[in-house]
């Protein structure tokens, strides 16, 4: 067998170098010299069923670990499968650094078979796209590759390396370099300050934390921030768990397509403390729709513009040392309305309501209140596109950062299979639960076949209504009707079978229950399909639709 080349060598000591530990991917012929060099280095190379699938591996990992998760591919078609994770990460502020052959310096100038211009392709859904010129830039390009993917505001880059650059020998000496990471810096004393004046005359100001709270670890400091103050606290759908749902001043998630309770917090709100929110995750007219609210933006970049967000004080610095020094320089405390209780008893009834709910098919309140009986405070559910996502993320009682995952940036479909692969990578020692509906699971199904191979345990739940049901509510809700929407499906418990998994088909709502707790325990990877009856849908909508305020 020929001998490794040193370029290719080269390409996995400077990852070693970063951490990395997986890299998630499909070879091809352009970079077979990269996948064997890994084959003698202590990081795991993760051979997937779809480049989609390895994108998305990559951002959950990402996502949970705050290290950049790498996805590899070859030219051409490969490359161009991975752009949908690549985008879902960049738009969920997720560092991703995907790593893609590219045809050889001696052609990508002309016309010829595969060429493409990659690094143009991926540029406008990346922090950076960049093509190795050589083997001697290779140190460079891949520490500025991790370096810009895991900066403020985190994304994702892209890297192509032409075939004849990756097989070239490398000048002696060359090295990777070393890792030196980004500090988030204090905040201003005078944007402190600033920020201080503003809640010194504040009558009833509301906290709303983001992404970017649980990507700063800020969950101890914000909730110490809360109690200071006084202050109730929404979250973003993806900063589900930053703040506890069961703490005492906890509003629940606000980025319903209604006007969900929640938004009655904000109705009532002159001030709103965003803490690391990112316009990407919700439309701020939800919650600003008068122009009229003080904007205090806790973050570690300035928030972007909006006529809807206009901010009165930026605070740019560490957002934990951000609410520390904060809470200390106001010097008063707030009443708690009788607000945040009646939005929580709200969502506690509908979840007893839903423990309740005998019918068959389930209702999504039901299977929302079994998934959360199931699962343990740590253990992970990742929520696909779709009508599941909207239930999850409305009623999920979440208690710790990164336990409920939803893509609210670009909000992709098909992302759970494969991400709940790299977040039992990640935690091995959680149990994880993909919940899907039956359009986004077949989108990445054929990840079972690798989380399989691979010996990665978890669970699928498959919400089954032969629809794109999502898309069914909006055209109901607006237009009165439907169509186009409507599908045929596979047996689930054959289809998981035939991939070596273990596969249930829940035939009562009083099933359900004991069979997620059943597969958990197992822990093997596992699909569950249960029927869901979503003409709860518009009795939701239309109940929401109804309500008036104030509370």
């Amino acid at each position: 067998m020929a001998a490794q080349a040193d370029a290719a060598r080269l390409i996995v000591q400077a990852l070693e170098a970063e951490g990395v530990e997986y890299v998630f991917g499909i070879p091809g012929e352009e970079n077979i010299h990269f996948v064997d060099a890994l084959k003698d280095s202590s990081i795991r190379y993760v051979l997937v069923r779809h480049e989609q699938g390895a994108a998305f591996m990559a951002e959950i990992y990402g996502r949970l670990t705050g290290k950049a998760g790498v996805a590899s591919a070859t030219l051409g078609p490969g490359a161009i499968n991975l752009q949908l994770g690549v985008a879902d990460a960049t738009t969920n502020s997720t560092p991703v650094v995907a790593i893609t052959a590219q045809v050889g310096l001696d052609r990508i100038y002309k016309e010829s078979h595969q060429v493409v211009d990659l690094v143009s392709l991926f540029r406008p859904i990346t922090k950076w796209s960049e093509l190795a010129p050589s083997a001697r830039a290779l140190p460079e390009l891949i520490r500025k590759a991790f370096k810009t993917a895991q900066t403020e505001r985190p994304g994702a880059v892209y890297l192509a390396i032409p075939e004849d650059v990756e097989s070239a020998p490398v000048p002696g000496g060359l090295r990777p370099l070393p890792v030196n990471v980004v500090r988030p810096q204090d905040p201003s004393p005078a944007q402190i300050a600033r920020a201080a004046d503003i809640l010194a005359t504040a009558r009833r100001p509301i906290v709303l934390a983001g992404h970017g709270a649980t990507r700063a670890g800020a969950a101890q400091a914000l909730v110490r921030f809360s109690e200071r103050l006084g202050l109730p606290v929404a979250t973003t759908f993806n900063g589900k768990g930053v703040f506890p749902d069961d703490h005492r001043h906890a509003l629940g998630a606000v980025g319903f397509m209604r006007h969900d309770y929640v938004n009655f917090g904000f109705d009532e709100a002159d001030v709103l403390i965003s803490v690391g929110y990112e316009l990407q995750e919700f439309d701020p007219v939800k919650i600003n729709p008068e122009r009229d609210k003080k904007i205090i933006h806790i973050h570690r970049f300035p928030a972007e513009v909006d006529d809807h967000y206009p901010v009165a004080v930026g605070v740019h610095g560490d957002i934990s040392r951000s609410l520390h020094v904060l809470a200390d320089a106001v010097h008063r405390r707030f009443e708690i309305n009788g607000t945040g209780e009646k939005v929580r008893r709200l969502l506690r009834e509908e979840l007893e309501q839903g423990r309740s709910e005998g019918g068959f098919p389930l209702s999504p309140r039901r299977v929302v209140a079994d998934i959360r009986e199931a699962m343990g405070r740590e253990d992970i559910v990742l929520a696909d596109t779709g009508a599941v996502k909207m239930w999850m993320a409305r009623m999920y009682p979440t208690y710790e950062p990164n336990t409920m995952l939803v893509s609210n940036g670009l909000s992709s479909m098909g992302f759970a299979v494969p991400g709940a692969l790299a977040a039992k990578l990640a935690y091995p020692r959680r149990r994880v639960l993909a919940a899907t509906g039956d359009g986004a699971f077949l989108m990445n199904s054929q990840e079972l076949e690798t989380a399989v191979r691979e010996r990665v345990p978890f669970v699928v739940l498959v919400w089954v209504d032969d629809a794109y049901g999502l898309i069914e509510w909006k055209m109901d809700l607006e237009l009165g009707r439907d169509s186009n929407v409507s599908f045929g499906n596979p047996d689930f418990v054959k289809y998981a079978e035939s991939f070596g998994a273990r596969g249930y088909r829940i035939e009562s709502a009083d099933e359900l229950l004991p069979t997620l707790r059943k597969a958990l325990a197992d822990d093997v990877v596992s699909v569950i399909a249960v029927p869901v009856d979503y003409s709860a849908n518009l009795e939701l909508t239309d109940k929401l639709g109804e309500l008036t305020g104030p509370f």
